[in-house]
C-alpha cells in the first residue's frame, strides 16, 4: 500500500531532544541512526490502519535524522522507515518494508500482530535470515503516538524514605489487582486499580514503604506462547523504553500512570520500577524487525566481533544490547532521567545488572555505565538496585557492585532457604546473611543495606509452595516441565503439595513464619514477594513467566489461616519499624562500645554461652542464638542524639526436636518477654510468657523466638558478653 500524498508543512526541525516532541504549536521529530543512508517519517490515521503520508528526513547533524511539523499535534500516530544495506553477515540489516517503533516513543498504542511480515528475512527461505523480506509489516506494528506529557502534580512530594528504613514489596501491576473483590472490575489489573482506595489501605497497613514494579515498559509477548495461547505476562521483553504498557491502563493514558505514582506518594509509598536495559525483544538474529534492529543493528548490539551476523547473549533472551556505544548509553540514560523527572519514580531495579556492566567480554563493576550514574545529579539521588548476575561466563557479581548501589543479594536467599529446609553447618554463613553481609559489602565501603534480602521473588516459588513442593510443577507453561530452576532448597514438609494433614499444614504455616521473621528482622532491606503474606500459590510453579491467568494472579479470598499470617507478618513489620536494633545503618562491630561497656552483639550456644571457634564450625549445628545490645547501637538518629533500644534475643532452631534454650545470665535485669515464637500454635495471640536470667526457653523443633528486655534493666554487662565472638 502507497500513502497518500497530503504534502505536509515540513520544517528543518533540531536534533535535540531525541523522539518525538510536542512544543504548544508543532512536533519536532528526530532520532538517531549512524549507518542508515535515508529515514522516513511515517504517519498513520487515527486508528492506525492506514499509512496517510511519508516525511523524508532529509537534515542529519551528528548522526541524528530530524525535522519539525508546524501542523503536527498530540495524538498523531506515526512509526520510521529505514534505508541501507541489508547485509547480515556485516551487521547490517536495514529494511525499509519494516515500519519500525521510535526508541524515544513516549506511548505505544495497539497490539502487535504476529505473522511472517515482522521479520526482515524470508523465513524458510534456504539461506535463512540472509535473504531480505519484502512484505510491508505496518499492518501488525503497534504506532507511537505523540503526547503532551503535560500534568498537574501540584505539592508531589516523594517520600525520599531511608534506605535503613525501607521494606519493599514487590508485585505485578495486573496480577496484583486482578482478583481484588473491593477494586472496582473496570480498575482490575491496571495503574488505576493499584492507587485505588483499597490497595492504598492494604498497602499502608501491612506497612511497606515501596512497591517494586515487574516491568511496565513497552513489552512484547513472544510469538511462540502467543502460539501456545500464552503470553509474556512478567513482562521481561521490553521494546519500549519510554513507554508504559497501556496494557495495564484503563484509560490509555500517560496520566493515569503519573496519577498512580502521586497518590502513592501521597500514602508514603515510593514507587520503583524494575527495568530491563539489558536486551530488547528483537531476540536473536532469526528475531522479528521491530526497531532497534532495522535502526542500526551495528549500533545497538553486541555482535559477534568475527562473525556479526550473531548476537553476543549474556541474557538468555537472543541478544545483548551495546552498551559501549555512547548513543545506547545515552538512550537508557535519558530514559532513566524520563521516569524520574517526568514520570516521580524513586528508583529502579536492574534486570540481569551483570550484563550492563559487561566492557568487552568480562563484567566491569567500574564500568563506563555506573560511572554515568554515579556522576548524574538526578539518578545519582534515586535509589538503585541491581540484579547482580547474568548468564554469561563471571557473571554472577553478587558483592561487587559499586558504592551507591544495592543488591539484590542471591547469598541470603540461598543460605536462609537452606538453613530452614534443615541442611547443617550453615549457622556461620546464616550469621552473616542475618547481620547485613558484612563478607559482601563491608570492604568495598558499602552499608548494611546494600543488601536487599529475600526469600522469594517473582522468579521462582512463593513462600507457600516453597514449603510445600520438592520439585517444580511447571507442566502449565507448555516446554515439558523442562523450564525453571531444578535447584531451590525446597522441603514440602512430608507430602508433595495441597494437603488435608493438620500435621502437616501446621509445619507448613510454622516454616513460613520463620522464614517471615528471619527476612524482617535481618539487618538490611527487606523485599516481600507480593502474596507471601496470604499464603499466595502457584501450584508448584516455579517459572509462572507466561501464566496471566489464576496462576499468576494474586487469591484475595482470605480465609483464617491466610489472615494469620497476614498479621504476623503487619507485626513483625512494625517491629522492624519501632525498633532502631533491627535496621542499622552500619554494621555490627562485635566489641564492647566504649561509651556503654557492653557489645552491640554475640552470638550464643543453647547453653547460654558465647559461641567458640569451633561451634561454629560444627557440621551438626542447626541452633543459634544471637544476643543485641540495644545501649550499644552506636548510631545517631537524624538529629544526631544517640540511639537506643531494647535490649533482645533471636533464638533459631532448624532441628526437628525441642531445645531447651538457656537465657544467659545478666546480674540486675528484669525478666525477658517473648515478642515472637513461631513455634505456638496461634502465634497472633499475646504471649504473657517472662523468662528470667538462667532460665530455659523451650525452643521448638523448626522455629525461631524473640525476646526482649526494657533497656532501663541494663545495669551491668553480662558475662558472656566478655570475648571476642564469632562472625558478624
Amino acid at each position: 500500500m502507497k500513502p497518500s500524498k497530503s504534502n505536509p508543512t515540513i520544517w528543518r526541525g533540531k536534533p535535540y531532544p531525541l523522539g518525538a516532541t510536542w512544543d504548544g504549536e508543532g512536533v519536532n521529530f528526530a532520532v538517531f541512526s549512524e549507518h542508515a543512508e535515508r529515514v522516513e517519517l511515517c504517519l498513520f490515521d487515527p486508528k492506525g490502519r492506514r499509512e496517510m503520508d511519508r516525511v523524508n528526513l532529509r537534515w542529519q547533524d551528528d548522526q541524528v535524522w530530524h525535522c519539525y511539523l508546524p501542523e503536527a499535534r498530540p495524538g498523531l500516530l506515526y512509526g520510521y522507515r529505514f534505508y541501507g544495506p541489508y547485509e547480515p553477515k556485516a551487521g547490517m540489516r536495514f529494511n525499509p518494508n519494516k515500519l519500525l517503533l521510535d526508541p524515544y516513543a513516549k506511548q505505544i498504542v495497539g497490539p502487535l500482530r504476529w505473522s511472517d511480515a515482522l521479520f526482515g528475512y524470508r523465513i524458510g527461505s534456504p539461506r535463512e535470515d540472509l535473504t531480505m523480506d519484502r512484505r510491508d509489516s505496518a499492518p501488525g506494528m503497534p504506532k507511537c503516538e505523540v503526547v503532551d506529557t503535560a500534568f498537574s502534580w501540584e505539592n508531589d512530594r516523594p517520600p525520599h524514605t531511608a534506605w535503613h528504613d525501607t521494606v519493599i514489596y514487590e508485585l505485578h501491576v495486573k496480577g496484583f489487582t486482578a482478583r481484588h473483590p473491593e477494586v472496582p472490575p473496570q480498575l482490575r489489573g491496571t495503574y488505576a486499580g493499584l492507587a485505588s482506595a483499597p490497595i492504598i489501605d492494604y498497602l499502608k497497613r501491612l506497612g511497606v514503604t515501596a512497591v517494586e514494579l515487574m516491568p511496565v515498559h513497552t513489552f512484547v509477548d513472544d510469538r511462540p506462547l502467543v502460539e501456545k495461547g500464552l503470553r509474556n505476562y512478567w513482562g521481561y521483553n521490553s521494546i519500549g523504553y519510554f513507554a508504559p504498557d497501556l496494557r495495564y491502563s484503563a484509560t490509555g493514558t500517560l496520566a493515569e500512570f503519573k496519577s498512580t505514582v502521586k497518590r502513592m506518594h501521597s500514602a508514603g509509598i515510593e514507587v520503583i520500577l524494575d527495568v530491563v536495559y539489558n536486551h530488547s525483544a528483537e531476540g536473536n538474529h532469526l528475531g522479528p524487525t521491530l526497531c532497534f534492529r532495522g535502526i542500526d543493528n551495528l549500533a545497538y548490539y553486541r555482535l559477534t566481533p568475527n562473525d556479526p551476523r550473531f548476537y553476543m547473549d549474556f541474557t538468555g533472551c537472543g541478544n545483548t544490547l551495546n552498551m559501549l556505544h555512547p548513543r545506547v548509553l545515552q538512550l537508557i540514560m535519558d530514559s532513566l532521567r524520563y521516569w524520574v523527572n517526568e514520570m516521580h519514580i524513586d528508583g529502579f531495579r536492574f534486570d540481569l545488572a551483570a550484563a550492563l556492566a559487561r566492557e568487552l567480554y568480562d563484567v566491569n563493576r567500574l564500568s563506563t555505565f555506573f560511572e554515568t550514574i554515579h556522576q548524574d545529579p538526578v539518578l545519582s539521588r534515586v535509589k538503585l538496585i541491581a540484579e547482580p548476575w547474568d548468564i554469561g561466563e563471571g557473571g554472577y557479581q553478587v558483592g561487587n557492585f559499586p558504592i551507591g548501589w544495592t543488591e539484590w543479594n542471591g547469598k541470603y536467599r540461598d543460605a536462609v532457604r537452606a538453613y530452614w529446609k534443615g541442611e547443617g553447618g550453615l549457622i556461620g554463613e546464616l550469621a552473616y546473611r542475618l547481620t547485613g553481609s558484612s563478607d559482601l559489602y563491608e570492604q568495598s565501603g558499602r552499608r548494611p543495606y546494600a543488601s536487599i534480602n529475600f526469600v522469594t521473588c517473582h522468579d521462582g516459588f512463593t513462600l507457600n509452595d516453597l514449603v510445600s513442593y520438592n520439585q517444580k510443577h511447571n507442566e502449565a507453561n507448555l516446554e515439558g516441565n523442562r523450564d525453571g530452576d531444578n535447584n531451590n532448597h525446597t522441603w514440602n514438609c512430608g507430602v508433595e503439595g495441597p494437603t488435608s494433614d493438620p500435621a502437616v499444614n501446621q509445619l507448613r504455616e510454622r516454616q513460613k513464619r520463620n522464614l517471615f521473621a528471619m527476612l524482617l528482622l535481618s539487618q538490611g532491606v527487606p523485599m516481600i514477594c507480593a502474596g507471601d503474606e496470604i499464603g499466595r500459590t502457584q501450584a508448584g510453579n516455579n517459572n509462572a513467566y507466561c501464566q496471566d491467568n489464576e496462576i499468576g494472579w494474586l487469591d484475595w479470598n482470605l480465609d483464617q489461616r491466610k489472615l494469620k499470617l497476614l498479621d504476623f507478618v503487619r507485626r513483625l513489620i512494625q517491629i522492624r519499624k519501632d525498633h532502631p536494633a533491627f535496621h542499622r545503618r552500619n554494621f555490627f562491630l562485635g566489641r564492647a562500645i566504649r561509651k556503654v561497656g557492653i557489645k552491640d552483639i554475640s552470638w550464643l550456644t543453647p547453653k547460654g554461652d558465647e559461641m567458640t571457634d569451633e561451634e561454629w564450625n560444627q557440621s551438626f549445628a542447626r541452633c543459634l542464638g544471637c544476643y543485641l545490645g540495644g545501649e550499644a547501637l552506636g548510631e545517631d538518629d537524624e538529629q544526631g542524639r544517640p540511639l537506643q533500644d531494647h535490649d533482645f534475643i533471636m533464638l533459631l532452631n532448624s532441628h526437628h526436636e525441642r531445645i531447651p534454650f538457656v537465657i544467659p545470665a545478666a546480674s540486675g535485669s528484669l525478666p525477658w518477654s517473648v515478642l515472637v515464637d513461631t513455634g505456638r500454635i496461634n502465634p497472633d495471640t499475646l504471649d504473657s510468657r517472662v523468662f528470667h536470667d538462667g532460665d530455659s526457653f523451650p525452643l521448638e523443633g523448626r522455629s525461631s523466638a524473640l525476646l526482649v528486655r526494657p533497656r532501663s534493666a541494663v545495669r551491668s554487662e553480662p558475662d558472656f558478653l566478655s570475648s571476642n565472638g564469632p562472625p558478624i
